[in-house]
C-alpha cells in the first residue's frame, strides 16, 4: 500500500490529489520551483497553497518548467529524499511521458498512472491513429504537411506530442500553411520538447466529446459516459459538461464501446480519456487521441457518477480490483475554467497580484458536494501573485444539478457573484456564455465562439451606465473614508454646504482605459445631485467599503474595495467594475511618447518581423512574444513608420516596456 505520495505537479491539481490523500491517510510530498515562491512575495514558502497543504515540500531550483517540473531526475530525487514511495503526475508536464513513468518504476517507486508501454503507444498522435485504425476505431486521415493541396482545405495542423491546444493551427489557405506549420513546430518544441507536426481535415460544425475510462490490472474497464468539451478558445477547452446534450443513448453506447476497444488495444490501466470529434451530422465520430492521465475536466464526471477518480487511481495502483459495473449517473454537471486572460484582446494572458478571489456559495472544494451544489477546484488564493511561467488557469468552478438548465443557472450566478480583483479574467465571457441562447439549447460546436462572436460574449457585464454608477459609488466610498479619517468633520457628509457650492469631483480610469469624471453635490437627507445622472440618484448609505444608491426607486448595493497603488474594485448586481483613481495632476515621468507600443505582459521575444524605418500597416505583426506557454502576436495599432525598435529575438521584456514607437507615415504600397 502507498504510504507517502509525491505529486509531480503544482497548483490546482496538486491540491486536488492532496485532498484525496488526506481522506485516505496517505502522506504527501509537494515539489515547487522558485517561480512558485514568487507567488507570495516576502512570505514564507508555506504560503504557496499546494506546498502549505503537503506534509513535506522539496524545492526544484529554477523558474522555468524545463528546469523544474520537466526534470524527471530531479523529481525522482525529491521523492527519495522525502521518503515517498509513489508518484502521481497530475496533468501536464511529465504526466504523459513514458520515459519518466519507466524511470519512476525503475527507481522502485509506485507509478500512479498507466503502464509506460500504453503511454508510449499514445505518445505520438501519428502512431496512435494507426493503432486505433487497426483496432477498428474510426479515425480521420493523416495528411503530410508537405503534400497538402487546395482540395484538402480547410485543415488542422497539430503537434504529434501535443495537448491542451498547443502546437495547433487552423489553415484555410495554402499561402498560410508554411507559417502555420512553423509556428506549430515552435510551440510544440517549447511545450513538449518534440517539434513533430501533422495535418488532418478540419471538421466544420463538429463537437468535441470524450469518454472517461477507468481500467484495473485485472481486465475490468469502465466507460464512465461522455463529456462535451466543444466550447473552446484557441483549441483549448473553457466549458465542459457531462453528459453531452448532443449524445443520445444509442450514440453513447457506440462511443463507450469504441473507447473500451481503444483501451484494450493498448493494455490500458488507470484513469484515461479517449477523445473524439463528433461530425456535424451528429452520427459519425472520429478518434482524436487518448489522454493517458487524469483530465482537467474530471470533476464533472466525478459529480455525475459520485466517484473520486483520484482515489480510484490510487487504489488501482495498489492492485485493487474494480467492481464489474460502475455506478449509475445522476444529474448534470458543468465546469467553467477561469483564466487570467482578456478574451477581447486576443486572449492575452494576464499577470500580477490577485487581490481578491472569493466565490460565494461553494459547497465543496476538490470533492463532490454532498448533494446537488457548487464545487471549486482552485490553485490560487487572495493575495497570490499570478506569474508568466505557467498556464493562466486560476480555477475551475463546477455546478452539479438535477438538470442541465439548473446546473447552468447555478454556475452562471456563482461566477457573476464572485469577487475577482487584480487581474483581468474571462469571467464575463463565461457568464454570458452560460446564459446565451445557442449554448442553453445545447447546440454549441467547436466554432461556437466565432459563431456567436466575441463582440457579444466578451462584452463586459457592466454596461456604460453601470460603470458610471460604480464610479459614483467609488467616489462616495472614498469620501466616506476621508470623513472617517477626519473626525473633525463631526459626522457631516463630505462636501456638504448650507449654500450651493462647487460639486465634489473625482476622476477614474475606466475598464477600457477611458477617463470617467464624477461630479456630485450631497445635500440634506441624502439628496444627491450627480452630473450625468439627471437627479435620479439618491444616496441611502455610504461607508468606505459599501455604498447603497436608490436609482429611480430601485436600490443597488455596491461593495467597494480600494487597493492602494493598484485600483478600486466595485461589485454589484450591475456587474463588476475595475477602476483606477487618477491624480489631479499627471506625473511627467509616467508619460510615454505618442505612438509607443507597450508590452501587454511579461514575456520572451520569439521573433521580430520589422525594423527601424519600415512602413507598417494597421494590424501588421511587428513581433511575437511567448508567455504562459503560448505565442502572442504584437501588432501595429495604426499605420505608420517604425521610429524606434527596442527589442531583439530572445530578449525578456516586462509588462509596460516600450517595444517600439510608431510615427505617423504612409501605409506600405
Amino acid at each position: 500500500m502507498i504510504d507517502r505520495l509525491l505529486v509531480a505537479n503544482r497548483g490546482e491539481i496538486a491540491r486536488r490529489v492532496f485532498r484525496t490523500c488526506r481522506d485516505l491517510g496517505i502522506g504527501t510530498v509537494a515539489v515547487f520551483s522558485h517561480a512558485d515562491t514568487l507567488a507570495a512575495p516576502g512570505a514564507p514558502t508555506e504560503a504557496v497553497p499546494h506546498v502549505r497543504e503537503a506534509d513535506v515540500g522539496v524545492l526544484l531550483p529554477g523558474t522555468s518548467p524545463a528546469r523544474t517540473y520537466l526534470r524527471g531526475d530531479l523529481i525522482i530525487a525529491a521523492a527519495r529524499s522525502a521518503g515517498a514511495d509513489a508518484i502521481h503526475p497530475g496533468y501536464g508536464f511529465l504526466s504523459e511521458n513514458a520515459g519518466f513513468a519507466q524511470a519512476v518504476l525503475d527507481a522502485g517507486l509506485v507509478w500512479v498512472g498507466p503502464p509506460p508501454e500504453a503511454i508510449e503507444a499514445m505518445g505520438s498522435k501519428i502512431e496512435a491513429k494507426k493503432l486505433m485504425a487497426a483496432a477498428g476505431v474510426p479515425v480521420l486521415p493523416e495528411l503530410d504537411p508537405d503534400a497538402v493541396t487546395e482540395a484538402d482545405l480547410p485543415i488542422l495542423v497539430k503537434a504529434s506530442a501535443g495537448g491542451g491546444g498547443r502546437g495547433m493551427r487552423v489553415v484555410r489557405s495554402l499561402a498560410d500553411l508554411p507559417d502555420a506549420v512553423e509556428a506549430a513546430r515552435r510551440e510544440a518544441r517549447s511545450a513538449f520538447g518534440d517539434p513533430a507536426v501533422f495535418c488532418e481535415p478540419l471538421l466544420e460544425g463538429a463537437r468535441h466529446v470524450e469518454v472517461q475510462l477507468l481500467a484495473d490490472a485485472h481486465g475490468t474497464v469502465w466507460a464512465l459516459g461522455e463529456r462535451d468539451c466543444s466550447v473552446q478558445r484557441r483549441h483549448q477547452k473553457i466549458i465542459e459538461e457531462a453528459p453531452s446534450p448532443a449524445v443520445a443513448a444509442g450514440l453513447r453506447a457506440e462511443l463507450c464501446r469504441a473507447a473500451v476497444d481503444a483501451a484494450r488495444a493498448i493494455g490500458y490501466v488507470g484513469a484515461g480519456t479517449v477523445e473524439f470529434m463528433l461530425a456535424g451530422d451528429g452520427r459519425r465520430f472520429f478518434f482524436l487521441e487518448v489522454n493517458t492521465r487524469l483530465q482537467v475536466e474530471h470533476p464533472v464526471t466525478e459529480c455525475v457518477y459520485g466517484l473520486d477518480l483520484v482515489r480510484l487511481q490510487l487504489e488501482i495502483a495498489e492492485g485493487v480490483r474494480l467492481p464489474a459495473e460502475p455506478p449509475e449517473p445522476r444529474g448534470h454537471a458543468i465546469e467553467a475554467r477561469l483564466y487570467a486572460e482578456d478574451p477581447a484582446a486576443g486572449w492575452r494572458p494576464g499577470s500580477g497580484t490577485l487581490h481578491s478571489f472569493e466565490v460565494p456559495g461553494v459547497d465543496a472544494e476538490f470533492a463532490v458536494p454532498p448533494g446537488f451544489g457548487l464545487r471549486l477546484d482552485s490553485g490560487v488564493e487572495s493575495g497570490g501573485e499570478i506569474g508568466v511561467h505557467f498556464d493562466p488557469m486560476l480555477a475551475k468552478l463546477i455546478a452539479w444539478g438535477p438538470t442541465r438548465a439548473a446546473a447552468a443557472r447555478r454556475l452562471r450566478a456563482a461566477l457573476a457573484g464572485a469577487r475577482i480583483h487584480g487581474v483581468t479574467t474571462n469571467r464575463d465571457l463565461l457568464v454570458r456564455t452560460l446564459g446565451e441562447r445557442v449554448f442553453l439549447a445545447g447546440d454549441a460546436t467547436t466554432g461556437y465562439l466565432d459563431q456567436v462572436g466575441l463582440d457579444v460574449l466578451a462584452r463586459p457585464l457592466a454596461d456604460e451606465a453601470a460603470v458610471r454608477l460604480s464610479a459614483l459609488a467609488a467616489a462616495l466610498a472614498d469620501a466616506a473614508a476621508n470623513r472617517a479619517a477626519a473626525p473633525v468633520l463631526g459626522g457631516l457628509p463630505s462636501g456638504w454646504r448650507n449654500v450651493p457650492s462647487q460639486p465634489q469631483r473625482k476622476s477614474y480610469a475606466g475598464p477600457g482605459g477611458e477617463t470617467i469624471e464624477v461630479a456630485y453635490r450631497l445635500g440634506r437627507g441624502g439628496v444627491l445631485s450627480a452630473e450625468g445622472h439627471h437627479d435620479r440618484v439618491r444616496l441611502v448609505a455610504a461607508s468606505p467599503s459599501a455604498v447603497t444608491l436608490d436609482v429611480d426607486g430601485v436600490r443597488y448595493g455596491f461593495d467597494v474595495r480600494t487597493v492602494p497603488d493598484a485600483g478600486v474594485y466595485v461589485d454589484s448586481a450591475l456587474g463588476p467594475v475595475a477602476l483606477r483613481a487618477l491624480p489631479r495632476f499627471a506625473d511627467p515621468s509616467d508619460l510615454v511618447a505618442p505612438g509607443s507600443l507597450l508590452a501587454p505582459m511579461p514575456g520572451t521575444v520569439v521573433r521580430v518581423e520589422t525594423e527601424p524605418g519600415a512602413a507598417v500597416a494597421e494590424g501588421q505583426t511587428l513581433l511575437v512574444l511567448e508567455a504562459m506557454k503560448m505565442e502572442h502576436r504584437i501588432t501595429a495599432p495604426a499605420a505608420g513608420v517604425v521610429a524606434e525598435l527596442n527589442v531583439a529575438a530572445g530578449r525578456q521584456v516586462e509588462a509596460g516596456a516600450v517595444l517600439a514607437v510608431i510615427a505617423e507615415g504612409k501605409e506600405p504600397e
